[in-house]
């Protein structure tokens, strides 16, 4: 695993998802929270999260089932192995962000708390900002099969 080794602001985001974490179970569970004021409350946006949850979660299975031993956390620039293109990244070059985005979007669809969304727009941002790292080491490596692959499969959905 090479978290923190390429970029030292790794390390912001575990206190920040363990925030996160309480938050969510801390609305779940009515546990003391800094904020419960909602932004909506509609049983249609609850149940849109839950199969937004739902999906995301199926996603991040097939992803981890299509990765199968090629799996890394991070760029793992020590023991590269083939380009992974099939399973579900013959769909999506990045289940796994989408995957978790609709997570995240679940959540806050369930929860709509203003520190959710605002979670939400951050972990947007910093999943584009590591796949833009991720393709740009992809690009280098793997080369023409990345660049071929890219013309074939978008980049989120």
């Amino acid at each position: 695993m090479n978290f923190g080794k390429i970029d030292k602001k790794d390390y912001l985001i575990p206190p920040f998802a363990f925030f996160y974490f309480y938050l969510v179970f801390a609305a779940a569970f009515h546990l003391p929270t800094v904020s419960r004021q909602e932004l909506f409350h509609s049983r249609i946006a609850s149940w849109a999260g839950v199969l937004l949850c739902l999906a995301g979660l199926l996603l991040l299975l097939l992803s981890l089932i299509s990765f199968g031993r090629s799996f890394r956390v991070g760029i793992d620039q020590t023991h590269p192995d083939k380009l992974v293109t099939t399973g579900i990244f013959a769909f999506s070059r990045n289940p796994i962000y989408v995957a978790f985005a609709s997570v995240l979007m679940g959540q806050f669809l369930l929860f709509s708390n203003w520190i959710l969304l605002v979670y939400l727009l951050a972990a947007i941002w910093l999943f584009h900002r590591q796949v833009s790292r991720e393709e740009q080491y992809l690009r280098g490596h793997y080369g023409q099969q990345y660049s071929e692959y890219c013309t074939r499969v978008s980049r989120y959905l």
